[in-house]
């Protein structure tokens, strides 16, 4: 047998589960769909189940191993395919094309009335039809692929033209706490809290009292205004824009002061959205530009403290020092002049 499934009753070299079968199927995949229920799928691992031609009617599968569910009550088969299987379609319909499933197919004569013991890759034939359908499977089966039969194809005319008639289904599945591959199903809801899927881009975790995917890790918020506490400057009629974006424990902070005619007092000191961490004496340095309303930029420093909880902003004087007074760097401001600046610091978890 090619076609293995466990769980069954033994069988000895007959049909029935025999302790080979039990060491290549994957008996420890297991991701809950329910409280008694699996997630049927394909257990990922190169190219499990590959579909690739064999005749003008016909479809090689490869091998690979999946746990295929059946009812509640009767549980799930870990199932494997230890060498490529030919499965043949009978010809299209006279009038409308038909999506046939290849699917593997465990039978367990305890539970359904098949007699039989085994497992079987099979095609499940779907109903010609102006707008054709995959056909519904029952419990006991796992999708694999589907193949869309054209009204007429036959061997004789050429057949099933396979770059185009396959469509994916194979879903993947994986041990309970592992992450689930993307695969042919985009749309399910998560079993349980906490479950973790592949997109192909990156990962998702499953938010069950929100009942949806969201990306992992969440997104930054992005950009925030925040409105600051000004001090060394009296505002008067000018403005203050302040922006910051936290990532994790890392904060950057930006701000502009538009000088208006009635601005007064020295360079400012902004306060922050959140605090520094403590980190026992240290400080972060960013950047300043001073625009005074006309003429050359001046360059400036900002500074921060871990004991502090606001940015002070500073200018270099002529002699390459730094002051907070704009008379000692000899800078006067005018109505349409700027200070703007940006610093980074670090925030406690």
């Amino acid at each position: 047998m090619t076609v293995r499934a466990a769980w069954l009753l033994p069988g000895g070299s007959g049909p029935g589960q025999t302790r080979e079968d039990t060491r290549l199927t994957p008996v420890g995949t297991m991701t809950p769909d329910g409280e008694l229920t699996t997630r049927p799928g394909v257990v990922p691992g190169g190219n499990p189940f590959a579909a690739t031609s064999a005749g003008a009617m016909s479809l090689r599968i490869g091998i690979g191993r999946g746990a295929v569910q059946g009812t509640a009550a009767q549980g799930a088969y870990p199932v494997a395919v230890t060498s490529p299987e030919t499965v043949t379609f009978t010809d299209g319909a006279a009038q409308f094309t038909r999506i046939d499933t290849v699917a593997v197919h465990v039978y367990d004569g305890l539970y359904d009335v098949s007699g039989q013991t085994l497992a079987a890759i099979e095609v499940v034939e779907g109903q010609a039809s102006a707008t054709p359908a995959p056909p519904v499977l029952p419990a006991g089966y796992l999708r694999l692929w589907d193949v869309t039969v054209p009204a007429g194809a036959s061997a004789g005319t050429g057949g099933i033209n396979w770059s185009t008639a396959l469509t994916d289904r194979r879903q993947y599945t994986t041990a309970v706490g592992g992450i689930v591959p993307q695969g042919a199903a985009g749309t399910y809801a998560g079993a349980y809290d906490g479950q973790y899927r592949d997109t192909g881009t990156g990962l998702e975790r499953w938010n069950a009292a929100d009942d949806v995917w969201e990306a992992y890790p969440p997104p930054a918020a992005g950009w925030q205004s925040y409105t600051p506490t000004l001090s060394n400057t009296t505002l008067g009629n000018g403005s203050l824009r302040a922006r910051y974006l936290r990532d994790a424990n890392r904060v950057a902070v930006a701000w502009n002061l538009a000088w208006g005619s009635s601005t007064s007092g020295n360079l400012p000191v902004i306060s922050l959205p959140v605090p520094p961490a403590s980190l026992g004496g240290m400080r972060w340095t960013g950047t300043c530009t001073i625009s005074r309303g006309s003429g050359t930029w001046r360059a400036g420093w900002a500074f921060l403290a871990d004991n502090g909880g606001a940015v002070s902003t500073y200018a270099v004087t002529s002699s390459a020092e730094i002051t907070s007074t704009l008379s000692a760097a000899g800078i006067t401001m005018g109505t349409g002049g700027w200070v703007a600046g940006d610093i980074t610091y670090e925030v406690a978890e």
